[in-house]
């Protein structure tokens, strides 16, 4: 059986959009055996794959800001005996930036990457055993597919499928709701609040908004009062968003994870593009999910209620 190590660390959308390239490599490798090397707040997405065999989680956000602490010494011990416990055929580093690259030097295995022109840190490219040439004007869902295939030795498919499964569930008959996402992580991606509002005054279904921070959740609670009657809900963990994503009616959210994971999920989802361009970041390759708007054009509230299926 082969087995493979997957280095695909943060941030939340990055880690969705691996997830083709795992479909990918299990399709072609029937029984193959997939690690993923993950920052831990983001481990549910990795444990969402049904193809990946082990999600070993990583703290290196965490670690660096406590360098001192006895504690953190002794889980990167245990992270690289992790790594250790393995002999992989294969070790691809799809985020192509030098931290994930020296968590590959831990690794056993043949190590890929991109090379220094494609890398999104060229210093990366000299970490690896082995590098490839992948177009950076790719969406980033093609490049991580483009690297894995090439690794691997096969011939990328056009068909894409993200694969992942919340907990075995599948979506309820009766869709009673749909989820605003209101939080990013630039100001200039956000939406008018005023226009979310107009949205949830719109839709014919009630609405929830959940956040992570406390300034996403003053927000959502505005947002909420401004629509009259919507939840916003305690704080979730990833396992318990994807099950409120896939018994949603449509998710609308702006360039966050969280929104590529509905997409990811199958849901009905619009993506709102403010500050950033869709053609490089924008929900793809799920075949319900729409983009609206462009970097430096907010859509209408009105063109994302037409995009709504």
């Amino acid at each position: 059986m082969k087995r493979i190590l997957f280095v695909k660390t943060s941030s939340l959308g990055d880690v969705v959009h691996h997830c083709p390239a795992v479909s990918d490599a299990a399709g072609h490798f029937p029984g193959v055996g997939i690690d993923w090397v993950v920052e831990a707040p983001f481990a549910g997405v990795a444990a969402m794959h049904p193809a990946v065999r082990r999600v070993i989680a990583i703290a290196v956000r965490r670690w660096r800001n406590a360098l001192w602490d006895p504690a953190v010494w002794s889980e990167m011990s245990e992270f690289r005996r992790a790594l250790a416990a393995e002999r992989y055929d294969v070790v691809i580093d799809t985020q192509s930036l030098v931290k994930s690259a020296l968590v590959c030097r831990f690794a056993s295995g043949i190590r890929h990457g991109m090379d220094r022109a494609s890398a999104r840190e060229a210093l990366a490219a000299r970490f690896y055993d082995v590098t490839h040439v992948v177009p950076r004007g790719l969406h980033a869902v093609e490049r991580n597919r483009r690297l894995t295939a090439e690794a691997l030795g096969y011939t990328l498919e056009n068909s894409l499928r993200y694969g992942l499964r919340v907990n075995g569930a599948a979506p309820h008959a009766e869709r009673a709701y749909s989820v605003l996402l209101t939080m990013t992580s630039r100001a200039d991606k956000l939406w008018p609040e005023s226009h979310w509002i107009g949205l949830g005054r719109a839709l014919a279904t009630p609405v929830v908004l959940p956040w992570g921070s406390d300034s996403e959740r003053a927000r959502a609670e505005r947002i909420a009062q401004g629509i009259g009657g919507a939840r916003v809900p305690s704080q979730m963990s990833l396992a318990q968003l994807g099950e409120l994503f896939v018994n949603a009616k449509a998710v609308v959210g702006l360039d966050t994870g969280l929104t590529h994971l509905a997409a990811a999920l199958g849901v009905p989802t619009v993506g709102v593009y403010c500050g950033s361009d869709p053609a490089l970041t924008g929900l793809y390759g799920a075949a319900r999910a729409k983009n609206v708007g462009a970097q430096g054009r907010a859509p209408a509230v009105d063109d994302v209620l037409k995009s709504i299926a």
